[in-house]
């Protein structure tokens, strides 16, 4: 069967205009959740806000730049790319040099603003194994050829991100690796057997740091001690409870003000949930579920296997720390200090978002007809 590859000069509006929507969500939202922190602190109620939308606006460029530039491309410099990451990583832990905010050390002070190198590293990582994919294609069925070489550049990596500590997007980067490597085609039982394998890390990680313990304990029961360490996901659920179906009203919530710790952050779902209602946040779910799907789409119309893997890679680092951000704000999963897409205050965050989108666009627009 003949089949001719062409670019199409529209680009996905689906994902366009659900992006938008997300965005537009985001700034009235995150407006809504901090603008009382943001008086008190700094006297200035749209602090944040002018912030985050500084942000948006080079996040855009970004986004333009990604579109125009064919995503093959991406895997020329897939390796250059994960090696500068790795020495940003190591930077971070170099007294001097990493910034350390709150008893972690994952910023880079560049002027006025700080970059956090495991939020590139997410992406750098996704652009690395979607190439070692495609290159060891034929292997991936074979343990030492072809899964160890890749299981060891995400342990490096997860190792580095763990011990900033940023454990949120250690997790992150491991689940959405995983899931590359079990649509590629390497075998379950390899999957299953790396996973019984970190489990006793994992144990290690989170009993030898109190505060991680007390979340576990927290997600568990946080009615048993809901003024302290159950005291965000108490107050969440306060949130919630008085939004109802239909919510509050923009801007008439109570919980942000000071009683809903990061309301501006890792719990704005949970000011959606209460100013918006059942209504608003299922729309928000109902927008992540849209953007998956395009992204899928995306993927299995890809002209070659890189763009497949690499359009999955990138779908999931966006829905997953989305889903995963929500479940913790309604309780299903414990606190990860995870920002929710778009929506959260986070510059960083927002960067790495839009260049993913940007190159899911640019994934789109080339495409295979039969």
């Amino acid at each position: 069967m003949n089949e001719t590859h062409s670019r199409h000069p529209s680009c996905d509006v689906i994902l366009c205009l659900t992006v938008a929507a997300l965005i537009l969500i985001g700034i009235v939202m995150l407006f809504s959740a901090s603008a009382v922190f943001a008086m008190e602190e700094y006297n200035d109620p749209y602090y944040f806000m002018k912030r985050q939308v500084t942000w948006l606006a080079f996040g855009i460029i970004v986004l333009l730049c990604a579109r125009n530039v064919d995503y093959r491309k991406l895997e020329k410099y897939a390796y250059p790319a994960l090696f500068i990451t790795f020495v940003l990583l190591l930077a971070v832990m170099i007294p001097g040099i990493g910034k350390e905010v709150g008893g972690a050390r994952r910023w880079l002070p560049l002027g006025k603003i700080n970059i956090q190198p495991s939020e590139l590293a997410k992406f750098t990582l996704i652009m690395f194994m979607a190439k070692s994919l495609v290159k060891r294609a034929d292997k991936l069925k074979n343990f030492m050829y072809g899964y160890l070489p890749n299981l060891i550049v995400l342990g490096v990596f997860f190792f580095l991100i763990l011990f900033q500590p940023d454990f949120g997007t250690a997790i992150i980067i491991c689940a959405v690796t995983f899931m590359m490597f079990f649509v590629a085609g390497i075998r379950i039982k390899f999957l299953v057997y790396s996973v019984l394998a970190v489990i006793p890390f994992m144990v290690l990680a989170i009993m030898g740091a109190q505060y991680r313990t007390r979340r576990i304990l927290a997600f568990l029961d946080p009615w048993q001690d809901p003024s302290n360490t159950g005291f965000q996901a108490v107050q969440s659920f306060y949130a919630f409870g008085r939004g109802g179906y239909w919510g509050l009203g923009l801007g008439d919530g109570r919980q942000k003000l000071f009683y809903l710790p990061e309301a501006h952050t890792d719990f704005i779902f949970s000011v959606i949930g209460e100013e918006l209602g059942f209504v608003g946040t299922m729309g928000i779910v109902i927008l992540f579920v849209i953007l998956i799907w395009r992204g899928f789409t995306t993927a299995l119309r890809a002209r070659d296997c890189f763009g497949a893997h690499l359009a999955i890679g990138l779908t999931l680092l966006i829905g997953f720390p989305a889903f995963t951000n929500m479940g913790v704000a309604v309780g299903l999963l414990p606190t990860k200090g995870l920002t929710l897409p778009f929506i959260s205050m986070g510059g960083s965050s927002l960067l790495v978002t839009m260049l993913c989108v940007g190159v899911l666009l640019n994934i789109s627009e080339h495409t295979s007809r039969n």
